[in-house]
């Protein structure tokens, strides 16, 4: 297991939530932080179950084992535990860690997202100072820095699962679209434009859908945190600014699978691109 620089959550006084995209070892990290605490893994389909249908579950047995940090994976899948998870901050003095990998159900109205009492963190793939000796630039920048997937020998397969899982998990399941062959069209198209200035229209014109749907298809990349928005900058009153913002996919090896990249060389154009996501 990589050190990660994000190691000092149990010295934490309050909860916290911990988000980041699927398989970049939240999961992994939690359990060796937090060794002793209660775990609820709403990955579990009975777990997932029992909660769904009796949030209030998880009040009634907390309450009577007391513990000092309880861990729950995957909370945005049950938001409606959040209201019980600020009973228990509030009145049984319980602190949480809450890890999930998306953050789309949680900002929608009338989720608790405990009123500041949670701190905030985001962890994403591995970075220089985490590999240490096993940080190698070129390598980095073909496989992308996901922890499975650093020195995998059979990366484009694991890229291929990468990605269908989170089509089927994040954006079916979820139920984030309801057209998940234009959105996976969109996936293929968005991924070469990864360090390029967003042209909206372009985008639809290729995927076959307005605007307005590709915005909302970007919106959905950002809150399953599969990448982010770079915002132009607006300050300067001597040139015309650009305002159209960048976009980043937060692992440059998903960028590789969905553009069909294979084998970045130093010195091409596209280890260019590929060196801009690494350094964003």
């Amino acid at each position: 297991m990589y050190k990660r620089v994000l190691d000092h959550l149990p010295s934490l006084e309050t909860s916290f939530f911990l988000l980041g995209p699927r398989q970049v070892g939240k999961s992994t990290l939690l359990k060796h932080l937090f060794p002793d605490a209660v775990w609820v893994d709403l990955l579990k389909s009975d777990e997932f179950a029992r909660y769904s249908k009796n949030p209030h579950y998880l009040r009634e047995e907390l309450v009577l084992k007391k513990p000092e940090w309880v861990i729950i994976d995957e909370v945005q899948k049950v938001p409606q535990l959040l209201n019980e998870v600020h009973y228990l901050i509030e009145n049984a003095n319980i602190k949480f860690g809450l890890c999930g990998s998306s953050a789309r159900k949680l900002r929608q109205n009338y989720v608790n997202l405990l009123g500041g009492r949670a701190i905030r963190y985001e962890l994403f793939g591995l970075v220089s100072e985490e590999l240490k000796k096993d940080f190698e630039l070129e390598k980095i920048l073909n496989h992308g820095y996901l922890p499975k997937h650093i020195n995998s020998k059979r990366i484009h397969q694991m890229l291929e699962a990468y990605v269908s899982d989170y089509l089927k998990n994040e954006v079916a399941f979820e139920g984030l679209t309801r057209n998940l062959q234009t959105f996976s069209t969109f996936l293929d198209v968005a991924a070469l434009s990864d360090t390029e200035l967003i042209n909206f229209s372009n985008i639809a014109r290729e995927c076959g859908v307005s605007s307005h749907s590709v915005k909302e298809y970007f919106q959905i990349l950002e809150d399953t945190l599969i990448g982010k928005r770079l915002l132009a900058y607006t300050k300067s009153p001597k040139r015309r600014v650009v305002r159209s913002p960048k976009f980043y996919f937060n692992d440059v090896g998903v960028v590789n699978f969905l553009s069909k990249r294979r084998n970045i060389q130093i010195g091409s154009p596209l280890f260019g691109k590929a060196f801009e996501n690494w350094v964003f």
